[in-house]
């Protein structure tokens, strides 16, 4: 009796345990969102949602880590291309993606910066970095990089640039080259350039040298628990909009 007594103890242990699990959701998200994103997280568990846990990076990285079988539950990337990726693969649930935010491209520089530029096709880019590097994320796989490249080849710069890179690994570090001096301009998302008070805004991009910046959300096939879905859908609620438009994203219909 008491042998059994211990081992219905250790079930009712691992039963405890497993729900405990259930109710954490891990949401892998670009790393543009992470202020953002950490708001909304704790705004969903102040309102008796699951803990979340959040991965933050490209949203490259992170798709090809769910490819790998990372077991994410949601994915927040900053284009359409990555989640497409996934889809691809059927590593999403489809029914649950979409659209829910978009952001703008903007030049920044050191808050100590003096130089000044007018961003239009043919602007001396080259010239104002001087001996200095631009700071952008990954052109040939991170979204900001991609965005950027594709602006600066519709303007006609691309090509005096392209061999002054400091490529990062996120948009975030782009911008960290920025605020620390180590590269006189990057090219950032505008809600990335709102977070950061060592850098400051030099002017912004022509939404149509670029693909409109948009970030598509949606529940992995990992994602099937009723506390993944509850996230994603107040990811999605006003009280998530309102966090959204403070850090200066635009939030879709």
């Amino acid at each position: 009796m008491r042998r059994l007594g211990i081992l219905f103890g250790l079930v009712c242990a691992m039963a405890v345990g497993a729900r405990a699990a259930d109710r954490e959701v891990t949401v892998f998200a670009a790393s543009s969102l992470t202020n953002a994103m950490q708001d909304i997280g704790r705004g969903f568990e102040a309102g008796g949602g699951a803990k979340v846990k959040f991965s933050f990076a490209a949203s490259s990285l992170l798709a090809r880590q769910i490819e790998a079988g990372a077991q994410a539950d949601a994915f927040f990337a900053a284009d359409t291309e990555w989640m497409n990726y996934l889809g691809e693969r059927n590593l999403i649930q489809t029914a649950t993606r979409k659209d829910i935010l978009s952001n703008r491209l903007v030049l920044v520089a050191n808050k100590d910066s003096v130089i000044r530029l007018k961003i239009a096709p043919g602007f001396a880019l080259a010239q104002a970095l001087g001996e200095g590097r631009l700071a952008v994320a990954d052109p040939d796989s991170v979204p900001a990089g991609r965005y950027a490249r594709s602006a600066l080849t519709a303007l006609g710069v691309w090509d005096s640039v392209a061999a002054r890179l400091v490529r990062a690994e996120n948009v975030r570090v782009a911008l960290t080259y920025v605020a620390r001096g180590e590269a006189p301009l990057g090219i950032v998302y505008e809600t990335d350039a709102k977070s950061e008070t060592q850098v400051k805004v030099v002017d912004v991009f022509p939404a149509n040298s670029h693909l409109p910046i948009v970030y598509p959300a949606a529940l992995t096939t990992h994602g099937t628990s009723a506390e993944a879905k509850a996230f994603l859908d107040y990811s999605k609620s006003a009280p998530a909009a309102d966090v959204f438009k403070k850090y200066g994203f635009s939030v879709l219909p």
